[in-house]
């Protein structure tokens, strides 16, 4: 799902209800930030379909279509690149995007000149033709499976044999207290702020490498290669305040806040980011974790 930064928790319907309802709106209302932050990651995704020599890649998650796009770029005329994502508004965003590129909807099933299509669907169940990608790629779109098991056995089944899987996803809260801070700032006036569950889908979901090699062999893939991963990101600092009250838990609670009770969460809560600013700018390290295998 592209997301990175939010959390979901329950069966599979909740998280389509979320992702297609508030929480997929706020990320179509971030994009462009949201591009721009993790765009790092994006090029390494785009670097290993060209390292694999994929020409039918399968994007993960996909969001509004960013790494999807970038692959099929890259790719040329002599590649395609399919994104799938279960949000509504995401996929729509991405459908313009390539439109707007390709002179196409982005729709799939397109004719042959088209290098990037979008499939509104959860890929943990969806129908795949079998055998049909080179290398599965995700920039944080593979921890929100409702049985990660059954979702990468899905994708194994996708994939070609001895085809690829790359994806990049959160090391754990501890590594990462940027993402955190908003939550944390806002724990003492908001207790009803959603927990985060470290063994549910969401943003740390993989932070056990024990559990992400444990998973993917379960599902069939093989020669797992995991590797820590650490990037520094940043982000205008004109967009921190839109960036906490759109997205993750915060965001969620905000928007059913009263105004005096939001304005005074605002200030609490961006005086908490005050170590991340640097002018103009806001700077962290997002430390993750790469992981690669085999079909």
């Amino acid at each position: 799902m592209d997301r990175g930064i939010d959390i979901v928790h329950g069966d599979d319907g909740e998280q389509a209800a979320r992702w297609n309802g508030t929480a997929g709106h706020a990320w179509v209302e971030s994009r462009a930030v949201l591009d721009e932050l993790f765009r790092p990651f994006e090029d390494l995704l785009v670097e290993a379909a060209v390292t694999e020599r994929a020409s039918r890649v399968l994007d993960v998650g996909c969001g509004t279509g960013s790494t999807t796009l970038a692959v099929a770029r890259r790719l040329g005329a002599r590649g395609r690149c399919v994104g799938v994502d279960l949000s509504e508004p995401m996929i729509t965003v991405a459908r313009t995007r390539a439109g707007q590129e390709g002179g196409r909807d982005g729709q799939e099933g397109g004719n042959e000149g088209t290098r990037a299509s979008f499939v509104l669907a959860d890929a943990q169940d969806h129908p795949f033709e079998p055998g049909t990608f080179d290398l599965v790629v995700s920039r944080f779109g593979v921890m929100f499976f409702n049985d990660s098991v059954e979702a990468f056995a899905n994708l194994r089944r996708a994939v070609r044999d001895d085809g690829g899987l790359r994806f990049i996803t959160w090391r754990g809260p501890a590594d990462n207290p940027f993402m955190t801070t908003a939550e944390r700032a806002a724990a003492p006036f908001m207790p009803n702020l959603p927990a985060r569950r470290p063994d549910g889908p969401g943003q740390f979901a993989f932070a056990d490498p024990d559990r992400v090699r444990h998973v993917l062999e379960e599902s069939g893939w093989t020669g797992v290669d995991i590797r820590p991963l650490d990037v520094d990101c940043t982000l205008p600092e004109s967009a921190l305040v839109p960036y906490f009250t759109r997205l993750g838990p915060l965001g969620l609670v905000l928007r059913e806040a009263d105004e005096r009770t939001r304005a005074g969460l605002v200030e609490t809560v961006r005086a908490a980011f005050d170590p991340y600013v640097r002018g103009a700018e806001v700077r962290f390290t997002a430390a993750c974790w790469t992981v690669g295998a085999r079909a």
